[in-house]
């Protein structure tokens, strides 16, 4: 049973920051392996710390797996940001649209993120709160991240997309979503294909945002409403 921690401040300092990486790391990797029944003695023995120390920085196991979770989410919003950073001011848009789309398949087709996204998938009937916690913290950032690129792009006069919202999906579609289709099932797509969709993917993207292509809108006036997608 949970410990009442409601009337109890978290720990604080570098010694309880410690503690609770190496908690949420022990956990990270026992429910990956052992699923969400991973008993909270166990990732306390993990850890190496006690239960009470477990439950002195989460109130339950629900609470410590949405925080595994967030964590991983964090880990591939901060490999957007770098790709975003890295294409400030780039002027080759093919380029941008392929590292961009090659950040995404390497966020989206890491192991442990994988096999947490399937964890949160599974247990959706018994807690569907971790499904939205995981939509805010991982899908709905990367849409977010992802429209602002597009925006930069917009202004720059390299794209011309009259519905961001609209256009992340569609990135998405032609680049990560196969990924995810396959490790759903724990397969992987080969080496050769993923390296094609993304080439294939960014050349069909840019046929119908590229600036230069008759299909080409002009920029949404707000590319806000993307972060809610992903």
């Amino acid at each position: 049973m949970a410990k009442d921690t409601s009337t109890s401040p978290a720990p604080s300092g570098k010694r309880a920051e410690r503690s609770r990486q190496a908690i949420v790391a022990a956990a990270r990797e026992l429910f990956i392996h052992a699923g969400f029944d991973t008993g909270m003695d166990a990732i306390a023995a993990a850890a190496g710390v006690s239960k009470v120390t477990v439950y002195n920085h989460f109130a339950g196991k629900q609470e410590l797996f949405t925080e595994v979770v967030g964590q991983a989410m964090d880990e591939a919003h901060a490999s957007m940001a770098e790709v975003r950073a890295h294409l400030a001011g780039a002027t080759d848009t093919r380029e941008a649209l392929t590292r961009t789309a090659r950040a995404l398949v390497v966020a989206a087709t890491d192991p442990s993120r994988l096999a947490l996204r399937n964890l949160v998938t599974g247990e959706l009937g018994r807690f569907p709160e971790l499904g939205q916690a995981y939509q805010q913290r991982g899908p709905a950032r990367s849409a977010a991240a992802l429209g602002e690129l597009f925006g930069d792009l917009c202004e720059r006069g390299q794209l011309a997309i009259s519905d961001i919202e609209v256009a992340v999906i569609q990135f998405f579609g032609l680049t990560i979503y196969p990924h995810l289709i396959a490790g759903s099932f724990g397969a992987a797509l080969p080496a050769g294909l993923a390296d094609r969709l993304i080439a294939e993917g960014v050349e069909t993207f840019l046929s119908r945002y590229g600036r230069d292509q008759p299909g080409a809108g002009a920029r949404a006036a707000d590319p806000a409403g993307a972060r809610d997608q992903g």
